[in-house]
């Protein structure tokens, strides 16, 4: 498969799963993706329950394209250099995953694939979701964007008046999908 129809979601948990969903939805209805790579932290998973109201099963069921990975399989293709994907998007990642790119620790599929993206060079988005932030989480964002990631913050934009949360989260998602080199028109973007 072309490695540039190919994408990597993560969920992980801090607050902000609608984001996630809303990014999926997105990537599913985008032509240009042949297939996404789910893949959600135990915690990841509660959020998606307690803040979007769906199980990530539920997610891995929206469309054909999602293959829903287990976390913990460090076996997994994705653990590899050598397997091929346009990027992964870590939507939203957390304090504690962001320390573990950081690092290098590859303690689970979703560190071991950011840090393949990060070594191999392809484009790794994490929408991170903390505030406020202390000194080692300001730090890390620098380890992390030093060493290749683009460091998002979930902070959507209110100039389109977004009319309900589901449209803030999918404005956003059009920002995130433009990081991972998939631009889509999109009326909300800024302009006069």
């Amino acid at each position: 498969m072309d490695d540039g129809r190919r994408f990597v979601l993560a969920v992980t948990g801090a607050s902000g799963a609608p984001f996630a969903v809303a990014l999926l939805k997105r990537m599913a209805q985008e032509p240009a993706i042949q297939q996404i790579l789910l893949l959600a932290s135990p915690n990841g998973k509660r959020c998606l329950e307690d803040e979007a109201r769906v199980h990530v099963e539920a997610l891995a069921d929206l469309s054909e394209k999602v293959v829903l990975l287990d976390e913990s399989d460090l076996g997994e293709e994705i653990s590899s250099g050598s397997a091929r994907h346009g990027g992964m998007a870590i939507v939203p990642c957390s304090a504690g995953t962001l320390g573990r790119i950081a690092s290098g620790t590859s303690d689970n599929l979703i560190a071991r694939a950011a840090d393949v993206c990060l070594k191999e060079k392809r484009p790794l988005v994490l929408c991170l979701r903390e505030s406020p932030l202390n000194r080692i989480h300001i730090e890390n964002m620098l380890k992390a964007h030093d060493a290749g990631a683009r460091v998002m913050p979930l902070a959507p934009t209110f100039f389109h008046c977004p009319e309900s949360i589901e449209d803030l989260c999918d404005s956003f998602a059009t920002r995130i999908l433009d990081q991972l080199g998939l631009f889509q028109d999109d009326g909300r973007r800024w302009g006069r």
